[in-house]
Order: structure tokens, then C-alpha cells, then sequence
């Protein structure tokens, strides 16, 4: 694709349904001012509690795979700490929204330091490059148009970059590009950089502590330069692949119908209901799922536009050639 242009709308839908006014919503979606209130109340206790369990219930899988000490077990830990990196960046997106703590300074140091620093990156540039993508999804500011475009993409085409995720090459690049900023002239990269740095040395201490030094490239770096690139993309691609840009928000964001398994491994923290996370960014995740049949009651979403299964999207998004 080199010198050309990225394709956009391949996946766009060609027809709406006709959403209606209910006391809820609006014809656009956006909620009443009550239910907004309401919705976009920020349960800072139950998402401290969540901050909490998400390391207690990583560090009890790797307990867990340590005790019973057997392939099985190592390799469904090494799978499940993939997935971890998915919990980190899924709570590090609510915090750069600044829906996880009401209490910004709580919110922002949370964000960097217990999560966005864990997965090597920053909460405050993250959310500035992220709140382009929000501003105008498709729009000449958005960052991640090359991961939506093009879409739908041969099988052997989608096979061929979920096989660079898998083997480490995409989180290699990637990683190697960011820690030359070790070396920019600005020096609030570089700072930033050691402050990651220095959150990789304590992970990297636990561990050694432990008497598990080797974890921490086995079983913390490698899932996240493999499990979580290919759980990254696939997630990606089933939010915006193939979309375009629009005033409304269904040519932009696609919506999937939510399953216990994909909540639980590929879009933890109730991400997955992107649709109405995009039409309203300021709703915490913990309300997302009632925006969400508020959107169906107003008929704003239906089974036309909603796609029945992750599984259905991507078939959608690279079909049989």
C-alpha cells in the first residue's frame, strides 16, 4: 500500500436503523440529562477495588502455575498473563477518559503508575493522542487509521499479521522504536521512558524476590510482546476495522454482541461495548452494558448492526477470498 492512499468504509454498514426518542435517549443516542447524570457517575470505591483485584488475581494465577508446576499449567498462565496485559491497558484507557478515580490526582497517578507504566506507556500521551481518536473518529487526526484500513483483507493477509503478533516481531518493532526515545532531544520522553524503566525494575525485583527471577521475561515480557499483540489487534480491528469517518457514530464503531469468554480474555472491563462507549466517552465501564440497552430499546442499535459474535465480525472483516 505503499504510496497510497489508506481504503476506508469496506465494512461500513450501507443501511441504519431508524432509532426513535425514548425517555432515555435521544434520537442520536445521547442520553437524557438525568439518565446522564446517572450514568456518568464515577464509582471510584468498587474501581478501587477492581485496581486491587487485578493484580491480586495475576498474582494468584502465577502462584498457582508455580505450585502446580506443570506444562499444562505453565502454558495456560502464560496465556492468562497475555490477557493481563489486556485488564492493565483496559483500566489505563478508563483512567486517560479520567472515569476510574472522581479524584483526578488519584485517577491520573493510578492511571501511571499502578497501570499506563506496567504496560510501557504513558497515561497522559495516551490519552492526548486517544482523545483525537474520539474527536473524530476517522478525521485527519487520528492515529490508528493504518490498523483500521483496508478492511476486509484476505484471510492469508489477516493470517500473516496475526502470525508477526504471535512470534514477538509486531511487539519487537514496536518496542524497539519506543526505547529510542532514550535518546530524543526532548526531555520529557526520556524522563517518562526511565519512570517505565524504573516500574520494569520493581516488576522485575518481585519476581527475583520471589525466587522466580525467570517470570519476569517469561512470563510478564513475553506475553506481552505475543498473547497481548494478537489480542490487541484482534480487539482493534472489531472496534473501527474497515469503518469511516461520520457524524454518526454507526458508520465509525462497530458493535458485537458480548459473550463471557470474550469479555473475559479479549475485552475485559466491559470495552466491548464500544458502540456506546463512542457515543458517549464520558460513561465509566461499570455502566456501559445499561447505555448499551438503552441504545437497543431506542432501537439506535439492532441485530442488523450488531454482529452476533466477535468470531462473526472477523469472518466479516477477512472472508474467504
Amino acid at each position: 500500500m505503499a504510496g497510497k492512499s489508506p481504503f476506508l468504509g469496506g465494512m461500513a454498514p450501507t443501511l441504519l436503523p431508524e432509532a426513535h426518542a425514548t425517555s432515555h435517549l435521544s434520537v442520536d443516542g445521547r442520553l437524557s440529562q438525568e439518565d446522564r447524570a446517572r450514568l456518568r457517575a464515577i464509582p471510584s470505591y468498587k474501581n478501587a477495588w477492581s485496581t486491587v483485584w487485578l493484580y491480586g488475581q495475576n498474582i494468584l494465577i502465577l502462584v498457582v502455575a508455580a505450585k502446580l508446576n506443570n506444562p499444562i499449567t505453565w502454558v495456560l498462565a502464560f496465556l492468562l498473563m497475555g490477557r493481563a496485559h489486556a485488564q492493565f491497558a483496559s483500566l489505563m484507557h478508563e483512567a486517560a477518559h479520567r472515569l476510574l478515580f472522581a479524584h483526578k490526582a488519584t485517577n491520573d497517578f493510578v492511571g501511571n503508575w499502578l497501570l499506563g507504566f506496567t504496560e510501557l506507556t504513558s497515561t497522559q500521551a495516551y490519552r492526548r493522542v486517544h482523545m483525537a481518536h474520539h474527536k473524530r473518529e476517522f478525521g485527519p487526526n487520528e492515529p490508528d487509521v493504518p490498523l483500521y484500513a483496508n478492511y476486509p483483507i484476505t484471510r492469508a493477509s489477516l493470517r500473516r499479521k496475526l502470525v508477526r503478533d504471535a512470534t514477538g516481531q509486531t511487539g519487537y518493532k514496536l518496542l524497539r522504536n519506543q526505547f529510542k526515545g532514550l535518546r530524543s532531544e526532548d526531555i520529557r520522553v526520556r524522563h517518562t521512558l526511565w519512570k517505565m524503566i524504573s516500574v520494569q525494575v520493581v516488576i522485575a525485583a518481585v519476581f527475583t524476590t520471589a525466587g522466580y527471577w525467570w517470570m519476569y521475561p517469561v512470563m510478564w515480557v513475553a506475553p506481552y510482546l505475543t498473547v497481548w499483540r494478537v489480542i490487541n489487534r484482534l480487539r482493534s480491528i472489531a472496534e473501527h476495522g474497515g469503518l469511516r469517518e461520520d457524524d454518526d457514530r454507526r458508520y465509525t464503531t462497530h458493535a458485537v454482541r458480548q459473550h463471557w469468554f470474550a469479555q473475559f480474555f479479549l475485552v475485559p472491563y466491559n470495552i466491548g461495548f464500544h458502540m456506546a462507549h463512542h457515543v458517549d466517552a464520558g460513561v465509566p465501564f461499570r455502566h456501559l452494558r445499561e447505555y448499551n440497552n438503552l441504545l437497543h430499546e431506542a432501537n439506535y442499535l439492532d441485530d442488523t448492526l450488531e454482529y452476533t459474535s466477535y468470531t462473526a465480525l472477523w469472518r466479516a472483516l477477512a472472508p474467504v477470498s
